[in-house]
């Protein structure tokens, strides 16, 4: 999981990683003396720093999770294979992907969303077609997509959602990144090839609920090295995320109040039981279909807190947390809504504490 811990310094809401983190990146640069990968930003030591952090250079920890993710990451990114992220939704392999992008190559912005509309012209090359009727296909009527670019520049390639996209689709990846070549079979003579330099490789990533959508061919796994990326394993440093995520975001949104950590602690454990169908003495009960992710924790969390204080200008409390529960449990399934409601129900009263209570006495504000 990845933690964010640097404001914006304009309006954008969220600028790249590689203006987020501009000063660690130049940091880490300048110090950085080890052999690097050809075509390669940062050397694999420095790029390995620049994710989980080094206290001596003052580098945040951006990754929450195994440091071996990270180091055979880089690995395959130095090699010819592509890097493909898979695992549960929420658990920011986006995030992770981008954050490896820019220690590479400097630039996270050479990105394709896959989606079931998305079309090789907008992973490769399209045609500005005033010029192309005007003077006929021409490297000055060619419109670079991220992929040319990437391989023409020698940078990372960015490929979100992979398995969204038609199968044919896909399969347009396999000449770069097996040949590393790219054929424009409008153009004639050198202009018709587009070689990759050094430093151009491809991470895609791919939400394992969304395997049999649109699966890769054979041929196209067998370009890539796959890495699952896990949920937060332990209760405090899943916490630990959402409390200083929650409280980034509200100081974004313009909350002054810092979210109350008692609150958190049931709205992560409700989070955590809810995605393993599991109390925390060992009762087995009903698990959601939902997505109930960190990532969605803390949208949840960063909720309850401007419900708080735009309502009535406090932090926000439990009865926030159910209200605000509602949008994230019911998103797949009727069911799902009837499941929250007998966990409020049935899995709370035997706790302690003031926020488990009132918890419970809230349960009646979920809708239905």
């Amino acid at each position: 999981m990845i933690v964010d811990v640097t404001e914006p310094a304009d309006a954008v809401q969220r600028p790249p990683a590689e203006t987020r983190y501009a000063a660690e990146l130049a940091r880490l640069h300048a110090a950085d003396t080890a052999a690097r990968p050809p075509g390669w930003h940062l050397s694999v030591q420095a790029a390995r720093r620049f994710v989980v952090g080094d206290p001596a250079l003052d580098v945040s920890r951006k990754f929450v999770g195994d440091p071996s993710l990270i180091d055979r990451a880089l690995i395959t990114l130095a090699t010819s294979r592509g890097l493909m992220l898979v695992g549960e939704p929420g658990t920011a392999k986006s995030l992770l992907s981008e954050l490896l992008a820019a220690a590479v190559s400097g630039d996270s912005t050479l990105t394709i969303q896959g989606g079931a509309a998305t079309t090789e012209d907008q992973i490769r090359y399209s045609w500005n077609y005033a010029l192309l009727v005007a003077e006929g296909p021409s490297k000055r009527s060619l419109v670079p997509a991220p992929l040319l670019r990437g391989m023409a520049e020698g940078r990372t390639v960015r490929f979100e959602e992979i398995t969204r996209c038609p199968l044919e689709v896909q399969d347009c990846l396999l000449s770069p990144l097996s040949d590393r070549v790219l054929t424009v079979p409008e153009l004639t003579g050198p202009d018709a090839l587009v070689f990759a330099r050094d430093g151009f490789n491809i991470i895609a990533t791919a939400n394992t609920r969304d395997r049999g959508v649109n699966d890769m061919s054979s041929a196209l796994k067998r370009r890539f090295n796959f890495e699952t990326v896990f949920p937060i394993a332990d209760f405090r440093t899943e916490l630990d995320l959402v409390t200083d995520e929650a409280a980034r975001l509200l100081r974004r949104s313009g909350v002054t109040a810092e979210p109350r950590r008692d609150v958190l602690e049931v709205l992560v454990t409700t989070f955590r039981e809810l995605r393993t169908g599991e109390t925390a003495r060992g009762d087995s009960m009903d698990r959601l279909s939902a997505v109930m992710s960190t990532a969605e924790a803390v949208s949840v969390a960063h909720a309850v807190g401007l419900r708080g204080w735009f309502l009535r200008s406090e932090p926000g409390n439990a009865e926030d947390v159910v209200a605000c529960l509602a949008g994230t449990a019911a998103k797949d399934s009727p069911d799902d809504l009837a499941k929250l409601r007998r966990y409020l129900a049935q899995q709370v009263t035997w706790r302690d504490g003031d926020q488990w209570q009132a918890l419970h006495r809230a349960r009646h504000l979920l809708p239905g």
